[in-house]
């Protein structure tokens, strides 16, 4: 696969027309249908909607996890529909970080390690790895944390690991699937105000899904879903959204 397309101008994610069908026959469920959307580099998006609406369809189509029944997905200006699974593959190793709520981590294995994971798969050497992903640690405030084991921090330090790791590879998208759903209020703030601070200062594009309205109000806009459909896109202030923030600190 060439390179993409990463200039300012062309959208992160552009969808047209965007329709997902599960099953055949009786079985058969639309779970998105003709759905529009773009976002662009730089951009904080919240995804919003009831349960079974179609926000996480949304997000694993992004992701390259599943793929469209039809309609047209760019990744970069590039047509994803058009890629085979092993450039899917190199994609999403390129170019996408994924942090998820039950953080995914190896119980036994080391915060570096863990963050060292992506770094292994693209095959560069142990002491550049080992450097990168301290440095990831560090950015996300668990300096000093790099040798312990998951099973040794607490819920917040885990999903810190996990942004930790989506990071490492410095990806033009990072993809959360309610990244706070299993903290509680003050170390879901503090995990929205990380994420908030690696949008506005290194630029990363974020998109959330989350059903919760208080960790919403940190992004600058909200896409909400029902039935499959995009019904509403709501731009937020970012001026605000960072007073909040801060508020919350």
């Amino acid at each position: 696969m060439t390179s993409l397309n990463t200039a300012a101008e062309v959208p992160v994610i552009a969808y047209e027309r965007v329709c997902k069908t599960y099953g055949e026959g009786a079985t058969r469920f639309q779970a998105l249908t003709d759905v529009n959307l773009q976002i662009r580099q730089g951009e904080f998006v919240a995804i919003m909607g009831p349960s079974g609406s179609g926000k996480s369809t949304v997000m694993n189509i992004m992701g390259c996890l599943d793929t469209l029944t039809s309609g047209s997905y760019r990744f970069c200006g590039t047509p994803v529909e058009s890629l085979s699974q092993d450039q899917c593959a190199i994609l999403r190793r390129s170019y996408i970080g994924f942090v998820f709520q039950g953080f995914n981590l190896l119980r036994r294995t080391s915060a570096q390690e863990n963050v060292e994971l992506p770094l292994i798969y693209r095959g560069e050497r142990p002491a550049e790895r080992a450097a990168r992903a301290r440095a990831a640690l560090e950015e996300v405030g668990l300096k000093g944390w790099e040798h312990h084991t998951s099973a040794e921090l607490s819920g917040g330090q885990q999903q810190r690991v996990a942004i930790a790791r989506a990071i490492v590879t410095e990806p033009t998208l990072l993809l959360a699937d309610e990244p706070t759903g299993n903290l509680d209020s003050h170390r879901s703030q503090e995990i929205m105000q990380l994420l908030v601070r690696l949008n506005q200062d290194r630029g990363i594009t974020v998109v959330m899904v989350t059903h919760e309205p208080d960790m919403a109000v940190y992004a600058d806009r909200i896409l909400r879903f029902v039935d499959g459909r995009l019904v509403s896109d709501t731009a937020q202030d970012r001026a605000t959204r960072s007073v909040q923030g801060a508020g919350d600190h």
